[in-house]
C-alpha cells in the first residue's frame, strides 16, 4: 500500500501468491515439508548468500548453519558449507573455516573454491605444508589462474625459507619441537603445529639429516612410547620422510604396526616401504640425501622379512596391522622382472607358508583366533597366489603343493572338528589364491566328501565353513557334477530351514555357481526351466537392502556374477537399476572387484567365443557330439541393449573407482576383466562421449600400461576407439594424453587384427592434429616405420587411415627430416598415392605433399626425381572434379614455382599446366570452387613475378 492509500501493488502481490500455489499442486509448503525436497535449505542458503555480500557475516552464519541442519542433498550441503567456510575466514575462525572446506571437498574432491578456501585457512594455522598441497591442487585443475600461481610461488618460498631458519639459524628450534611435543601440558595447537612443522623438516633432504644429528631418532621412540595415536603418528610419519631416499638402518617397527588403529598401520606400512625400497634400490628418483654407508642391505631385509612373517600369525598383532603385513609380503616379495631370481619367494615359503595358510584357515566365530578385519583372509590368498605365480620351475612349485598338503593333513581331526573346518577353511583360501593347489587338495580321497557331510552338520559355523568351501571348489565343471550330484538337495534344505541370514545367502550363492556350471550353453542347464530367474531375484532382493550387513549384500553380488551367465538373468538384471547402483555402491570395497566384474562381463557378453564354422557343427551332429546351443537373447540386438542399460545406469563412473584400487587387491585378470568391459562400453561411437564425461578415457590409460598382455590390448583399444571421435583435450585432459600415444602405437604392430591397426591409426591421426609436442610424442615411440608400413597395407581402409596419420604428422621436423634422407621411397609413396582413384586417398596423400613441399622447399625438386608420372598426377590433382583434390594439388604447384628451382619452374609452365591454370583462374567466382580458383590465381601471379608469363594486351 502506497504512502497515499492506493492499493495498486495489492492485484500484483495477489497474482504471484496465486502462481506460487498454482506450482505447488495447490498446496502451502511449510518450512518443514520443504526440508526434505531441499527447497527450505536453499533458501536459507539464498538469505545466507545476500547477508554475506552486505558484510553481514554473523547473520550469514546463523542462515547457512540452519541450511546445514535441515539438508539432506549432499551436494546442496557441500555448497554450504564452503560459503560457511568463507564466512569463517572473514571472522579469522580458521579452524571452523578448514574443518568446513574439508566437508565440501569430501563430498566433491575438485571443489576448487573448497580448495582455495582450506589453502587459506591452513596457511593462517601455519600449516604450511597442507596449504601447499592444496593450492598445489588449485594449480593443476585451472593451471592458468594467476591467483593460484602466485599463491603457490607464494607458499614454496615461505617453506624454504622457514626450512632455512629451522635448519642453518641453530640446532634448538628442532630440540624445541621435541620438548613441545612431549610436554602433555602444552597446548593442543601448539603441539600439532611442532609436529606438522617436524614432518615437513624431515622430508628436506638438509632437515632429515639435522634430526638424526641432533638425537632425533630416540626422540622420535619416546613419542612412539607416549601410546597416544597422534604422537605415533607424527613420530611414524617423520621417520617415514626421513628414510625416503636414505639407506638407514632402521630397527624394527612391528610393534607399532600391530596398534589396533588402522591409520597408525598404515602410515607404518608406509614407513617399511619406504626402508625397503631404500635398502633395494627400489626407488630410483634422485633426494640428494648423504646415504649412510650400508655395506650389505640382506640383512636388514632378511630381518624385516622375518619380522612381518612373524606379525602375520601372532595374536598379538591387530586385524589392520596383519592386513599391512600380507600387504607388504604381496608387494615386495615377488619379483617386479622376470630376469629377476626369486629367492624372497622361496625364503618366505620355507619360513611363512603355514603361518599364511594358518591366517587363511581362522573362523571368526570359534575362540581363540586371531584378529582379523573382514578382508584379511583375501589379502592372504592374494598374497599365496602372488607366491605361487613367482615360482619358476616344477620343483619349487611341487614344494609349495606339499607344504599346502602336509597342513591340511595335520589339521584334519575326526575328532577334533575346530581342526577340521580350519583345514577346510584353508582349502577355501587356496582356492581363493593358487587355485590349481586347492583344487589338488580338493581332489584328495575324501574332502570333497567331508565337505557335503559338513553341511549336514548341527553346527551353524560348520554349515558355514563347509558351503563356503563348496561356493569354491565348484569351479571346475568335475567338481561341480559331484556337488550336484550329491550337495544340491542338502544346500536347498540349508537355505530353506536356516534363520541365519549368513548361512542362508552362501547356500543360495552354491545354488547359484551350481546352476551356472553350464556356461552360457543354453543347453547344459543344471535346474529345471526359471529355477535361476528365482536365485537371481533373491540375490537382488538382498542387494537392495541396505539394512542387511555389507559382507551378506556382497555375497548376493557373487552368486549373480555365476547366475548372468544365463541370458534371461542378465536381462532382468540390467532392467533392474536400484540392483545395478547398488552394486556399483558396494563396488567401492575393493574386496568384490573380481565378482563385480565378472557380472559385468557376462552383462556386456564380452569375453572370447571362437566362431564355430557350420560344417564342424554338422560333423558333431552327425557324430553324436554335444554342440553348444546359444541362448537366443545372447545375439547382438540384445547385448547392444544390454550395453546401453549399463551405460544409462552409470557404469563407466564404477568402472572408474574400481581402476584405481591397489595393486594387491586389482589383479591382472581382474584389469583384464575391466579393460574389456570398456571395449564392449566402445562399440557404439555415440556412447564414447558419455564415457568420457564420465571419467573413461582417464581409467583405461593405467589398464593399458599394466596387467596381462591381453588385457593391455583390450584396453589399448577401447583408448583408439575413444581418442579416434574425441577431442584429446576433454578425453585426456592436462598431461594424460602424452601417456595415450604408447598404447596406441603398440596396436599398430603386425601381429595385432585390421581392426586395432586401423583404429589405432585413426586415434593417432586425431592425437597428431591436436598439437605439435603430441606429434613428437609419436615420432619418439617410434611410430613411423609402422604407420609407413601400413601406408602399403592391401587393405583400403587401413591404408588411407595411415596416409591420413602421415598428413598429420608431415608438419614435425623430425617427419620431414626422414622425408629429406636420400636412400628411401618415402615420398615416392606420398606421390603414387596422390594419383590414385580412392578420393580420401588422395585427400590425405595430396594433404600430406602440400605441407610438406611448402615447409621444405627442397622436396620439390626431389619430387621430380622419385618418379617419371609426377607431372602427369600433378595434372590429374589440378584436373580433379573434387574441390578438396583439386586444391591441394594446385598448392602443391604453387609450392613447386615458389621453390626457388627457376628449372623447375620454366618446366611446368611450359606443359599442359598452364592452360589448366589459366582455365581455373578465368572461372567466374564459385563459393563451392572458391579455393582452387584462388590456389590457381596465385600461382599464375607467381609465374608472372618469375617473368615466366605475361600479362595478355590486345592490339591497339
Amino acid at each position: 500500500i502506497s504512502k497515499n492509500g492506493e492499493n495498486k501493488n495489492i492485484s500484483n502481490a495477489i497474482l504471484v501468491l496465486n502462481t506460487i500455489i498454482m506450482l505447488t499442486n495447490y498446496k502451502f509448503l511449510s518450512p518443514q515439508s520443504m526440508g526434505n525436497k531441499c527447497v527450505y535449505p536453499i533458501q536459507l542458503k539464498d538469505e545466507g548468500n545476500k547477508h554475506f555480500q552486505a558484510g553481514e557475516t554473523d547473520e550469514a552464519i546463523d542462515c547457512y548453519s540452519k541450511a546445514i541442519k535441515v539438508c539432506k542433498d549432499k551436494k546442496v550441503l557441500a555448497v554450504i558449507h564452503r560459503n560457511r567456510s568463507a564466512c569463517y575466514l572473514k571472522k579469522e575462525n580458521y579452524v571452523n573455516a578448514a574443518s568446513d572446506a574439508s566437508k565440501a571437498i569430501d563430498v566433491d574432491a575438485a571443489d576448487i573454491k573448497a580448495l582455495y578456501r582450506r589453502c587459506q585457512a591452513l596457511e593462517k594455522l601455519g600449516k604450511l605444508d597442507m596449504a601447499f598441497k592444496d593450492v598445489q591442487r588449485c594449480a593443476t585443475l585451472e593451471p592458468k589462474n594467476k591467483t593460484f600461481l602466485e599463491t603457490l610461488r607464494r607458499l614454496g618460498a615461505e617453506i624454504q625459507k622457514w626450512t632455512y631458519m629451522y635448519i642453518y639459524t641453530g640446532n634448538y628450534q628442532i630440540q624445541n619441537m621435541f620438548d613441545i611435543l612431549l610436554d602433555e601440558e602444552m597446548e593442543k595447537d601448539k603441539r600439532e603445529k611442532a609436529a606438522n612443522n617436524l614432518i615437513v623438516l624431515s622430508r628436506e633432504d638438509a632437515g632429515a639429516e639435522r634430526i638424526f644429528q641432533n638425537n632425533g631418532v630416540p626422540l622420535l621412540v619416546n613419542m612412539i612410547e607416549t601410546g597416544k595415536p597422534e604422537m605415533i603418528l607424527a613420530a611414524v610419519r617423520t621417520l617415514s620422510g626421513m628414510c625416503t631416499g636414505h639407506k638407514a638402518r632402521v630397527s624394527t617397527m612391528c610393534s607399532i604396526m600391530a596398534v589396533d588403529n588402522e591409520e597408525i598401520a598404515l602410515a607404518t606400512c608406509n614407513f617399511f616401504q619406504c626402508v625397503n625400497d631404500s635398502l633395494t634400490g627400489g626407488d630410483a628418483r634422485e633426494y640428494g640425501k648423504e646415504e649412510a654407508l650400508v655395506l650389505d642391505t640382506s640383512k636388514d631385509l632378511k630381518t624385516i622379512l622375518l619380522s612381518l612373517l612373524e606379525m602375520v600369525a601372532s595374536k598379538k598383532v591387530s586385524g589392520h596391522g596383519r592386513d599391512q603385513a600380507l600387504n607388504l609380503l604381496t608387494k615386495n616379495v615377488p619379483r617386479r622382472h622376470k630376469n629377476e631370481n626369486n629367492t624372497r619367494a622361496l625364503f618366505t615359503i620355507d619360513h611363512g607358508l603355514k603361518k599364511i595358510l594358518k591366517v587363511c584357515g581362522q573362523i571368526s566365530e570359534l575362540p581363540d583366533q586371531l584378529p582379523m578385519t573382514e578382508n584379511t583372509q583375501l589379502i592372504a590368498s592374494m598374497c599365496l597366489n602372488k607366491l605361487y605365480d613367482d615360482l619358476k620351475c616344477d620343483p619349487e612349485r611341487n614344494n609349495f603343493r606339499d607344504i599346502c598338503d602336509d597342513y591340511v593333513k595335520s589339521k584334519i581331526d575326526p575328532n577334533n572338528m575346530d581342526k577340521t573346518i580350519h583345514a577346510i577353511n584353508t582349502i577355501s583360501g587356496l582356492l581363493q589364491g593358487p587355485f590349481d593347489v586347492g583344487n589338488a587338495l580338493v581332489g584328495r580321497q575324501g574332502i570333497m566328501e567331508m565337505m557335503v557331510a559338513l553341511c549336514g552338520s548341527e553346527r551353524e559355523v560348520d554349515q558355514m565353513v563347509a558351503v563356503e568351501a563348496l561356493i569354491h571348489a565348484s569351479s571346475k565343471m568335475s567338481r561341480a557334477s559331484f556337488i550336484i550330484t550329491n550337495g544340491v538337495s542338502l544346500l536347498k534344505d540349508i537355505y530353506k530351514k536356516t534363520k541365519n541370514e549368513r548361512i542362508k545367502i552362501r547356500s543360495l550363492v552354491g545354488l547359484c555357481k551350481l546352476g551356472s556350471a553350464g556356461g552360457d550353453d543354453y543347453s547344459l542347464r543344471q535346474f529345471a526351466e526359471g529355477s535361476t530367474e528365482k536365485l537371481a531375484k533373491q540375490c537382488r532382493k538382498w542387494l537392495c537392502n541396505p539394512q542387511i550387513d555389507t559382507k551378506t549384500r556382497k555375497w548376493a553380488i557373487e552368486g549373480l556374477a555365476y547366475l548372468t551367465n544365463d541370458a534371461d538373468v542378465k536381462d532382468d538384471f540390467v532392467e533392474d537399476e536400484p540392483a545395478l547402483k547398488a552394486m556399483f555402491e558396494l563396488s567401492k570395497d575393493k574386496t568384490i572387484l573380481y565378482s563385480v566384474a565378472c557380472t559385468l562381463i557376462n552383462c556386456a557378453n564380452c569375453y572370447d567365443k571362437k566362431e564355430i564354422l557350420p560344417e564342424l557343427i554338422q560333423l558333431a551332429k552327425f557324430s553324436k557330439q554335444h554342440v553348444p546351443e546359444q541362448h537366443p537373447k545372447d545375439k547382438k540386438d540384445f547385448i547392444e541393449k544390454r550395453v546401453k542399460r549399463l551405460l544409462k545406469a552409470g557404469v563407466t563412473s564404477a568402472l572408474a573407482v574400481m581402476v584405481k584400487a591397489d595393486n594387491a587387491i586389482l589383479t591382472d585378470q581382474t584389469k583384464e576383466m575391466l579393460a574389456r568391459v570398456f571395449l564392449a562400453l566402445s562399440e557404439d561411437p555415440r556412447d564414447r562421449g558419455i564415457i568420457v564425461a564420465q571419467g573413461g578415457g582417464k581409467a583405461l590409460i593405467p589398464l593399458a600400461l599394466e596387467g596381462t598382455d591381453l588385457g593391455k590390448v583390450k584396453a589399448s583399444h577401447a583408448l583408439a576407439k575413444i581418442a579416434a571421435i574425441s577431442n584429446p583435450e576433454i578425453a585426456f585432459p592436462g598431461e594424460r594424453v602424452y601417456e595415450v600415444v604408447r598404447p596406441l602405437v603398440s596396436l599398430l604392430h603386425t601381429d595385432r587384427d585390421g581392426l586395432q591397426n586401423f583404429e589405432a591409426l585413426k586415434g593417432l591421426t586425431n592425437l597428431a592434429g591436436y598439437s605439435e609436442k603430441l606429434r613428437v610424442k609419436i615420432v619418439k615411440e617410434k611410430a613411423l616405420p609402422e604407420i609407413e608400413n601400413h601406408m602399403f597395407e592391401e587393405n583400403d581402409q587401413i591404408r588411407q587411415a595411415a596416409t591420413e596419420c602421415m598428413c598429420n604428422l608431415v608438419t614435425c621436423k623430425q617427419v620431414q627430416e626422414r622425408y629429406m634422407e636420400d636412400g628411401n621411397d618415402k615420398l615416392k609413396l606420398l606421390v603414387l598415392l596422390s594419383g590414385e582413384d580412392d578420393d580420401n586417398l588422395q585427400i590425405a596423400a595430396a594433404g600430406a605433399l602440400a605441407m610438406i613441399t611448402a615447409s621444405q622447399k627442397k622436396l620439390c625438386t626431389k619430387l621430380t626425381c622419385v618418379t617419371t608420372q609426377w607431372l602427369e598426377i600433378m595434372q590429374r590433382l589440378c584436373l580433379h572434379t573434387n574441390p578438396k583434390i583439386q586444391h591441394r594439388g594446385l598448392v602443391i604447384v604453387y609450392n613447386m614455382l615458389n621453390s626457388e628451382d627457376s628449372e623447375l619452374a620454366k618446366k611446368l609452365i611450359e606443359s599442359e599446366l598452364l592452360e589448366i591454370l589459366s582455365v581455373i583462374g578465368k572461372a567466374e567466382d564459385n563459393p563451392k570452387r572458391q579455393e582452387p580458383i584462388d590456389a590457381a590465381r596465385t600461382c599464375l601471379v607467381k609465374a608472372l613475378e618469375l617473368g615466366l608469363i605475361k600479362p595478355f594486351t590486345s592490339p591497339s
